[in-house]
């Protein structure tokens, strides 16, 4: 019974993948200083090289990781994985940590709260 809905693990690490990535390539650019954050963010959008692509994967990669894990979850739920307690509670878990890490990620740089 393997189907499309299976591809969305392979789609999640893809996903994770690139968001480790461009993230790491935008925090060499970035500085939090109270006075320096938005300057470090024009610097990254329009001086770096390529830069402006980094950072609209990063944001756009961060909502297609968030919708395939959605998809993945809908999938356990069709095909009953909530059976399996200690497998589905470990997917909550690392679901809540990803809701975790995401909501500091984007609350934690000084100003720079979209």
């Amino acid at each position: 019974n393997i189907s499309a809905w299976w591809n969305f693990g392979s789609l999640l690490a893809t996903c994770l993948a690139l968001q480790i990535i461009t993230g790491i390539f935008l925090a060499m650019h970035y500085s939090p200083d109270i006075s320096m954050a938005f300057s470090s963010i024009t610097h990254i959008t329009r001086d770096v090289q390529y830069g402006w692509l980094i950072r609209n994967m990063h944001a756009n990669g961060a909502s297609l990781f968030f919708i395939c894990i959605y998809l993945h979850i809908g999938r356990g739920i069709y095909y009953g994985s909530y059976l399996y307690k200690e497998t589905w509670n470990t997917g909550i878990i690392l679901l809540l940590l990803v809701m975790t890490t995401a909501f500091v990620g984007y609350v934690l740089p000084w100003g720079q709260m979209s």
